[in-house]
């Protein structure tokens, strides 16, 4: 079992789906937890990172985050956000996700959010309200994942490197001085990184770069700026990675008609 605490808002509520409505101020970091229930975390405003043993995930406004049930967690934000929480049975019926992952959300997905946070919690369960939960079930199940994940290693020496990347994603030291930097070959860090993370180390540092833009965009900073402080030599060479990766430019990303 977890070490951490276990929150368990909505488990005696007899409903699939409970639903809850957080606002948070600037600066805010939850303990790590977690819940009986797996959550879908959307972000109606702001931005909010999500981390847990196996990495961490940006959520930016009008997207989601589900998060399993069972799973050590922790949320933070640099900026003011406000969130709505869906608990979810974890039912194996439904068939959902059992890794955490950020997900787009439709305009359906969102009204009907919007439109279950007003629901009392113990709705009637042959009512409308129910029907939209059930809704909501429906579209859970087939949320579109973003490719808006940081797996986080396990090996000392990368994290090493790893840590000073999230705080830096502009550094440009090659695996040959982080190597020095860390008491490993450049081959043996290649290797490390391929295995526990799935990504060359440069595809990590450009994951990096990305997800640390993210976190500026959404609240509100200039590409230019951003594009130059995560270590791109202009902002067209970024915009050109933020639609290589996400599909649209960054304006076009954080529009609510996505």
């Amino acid at each position: 079992m977890q070490s951490s605490p276990h929150d368990s808002y909505g488990e005696e509520i007899d409903r699939p789906v409970v639903v809850r409505v957080s606002e948070y101020p600037t600066g805010y970091s939850s303990d790590h937890h977690w819940h009986a229930r797996g959550q879908l975390v959307y972000a109606c405003d702001g931005v909010v990172k999500v981390t847990t043993e196996q990495g961490a995930w940006i959520v930016p406004q009008h997207r989601a985050v589900w998060i399993p049930a069972k799973i050590e967690h922790q949320i933070e934000s640099a900026g003011a956000f406000s969130m709505r929480s869906l608990y979810i049975q974890d039912d194996p019926k439904l068939k959902l996700s059992d890794v955490c992952g950020v997900v787009g959300v439709s305009p359906l997905l969102r009204e009907l959010i919007l439109t279950a946070a007003e629901a009392p919690q113990l709705y009637d369960v042959s009512g409308r309200d129910s029907r939209v939960m059930d809704l909501i079930l429906d579209e859970v199940r087939s949320l579109p994942v973003e490719p808006l994940h940081l797996p986080e290693p396990t090996d000392s020496r990368l994290r090493q490197i790893t840590a000073a990347l999230r705080e830096n994603p502009a550094d440009t030291r090659t695996l040959e001085a982080w190597g020095r930097v860390a008491g490993a070959s450049p081959r043996t860090l290649a290797r490390l990184f391929s295995a526990e993370t799935g990504m060359t180390f440069r595809q990590w540092q450009q994951q990096a770069r990305l997800l640390g833009g993210l976190m500026r965009l959404a609240k509100g900073e200039p590409v230019t700026a951003v594009a130059l402080d995560v270590g791109y030599e202009n902002p067209s060479a970024f915009i050109s990675m933020f639609r290589r990766t996400l599909g649209v430019t960054p304006g076009r990303y954080f529009s609510t008609d996505v």
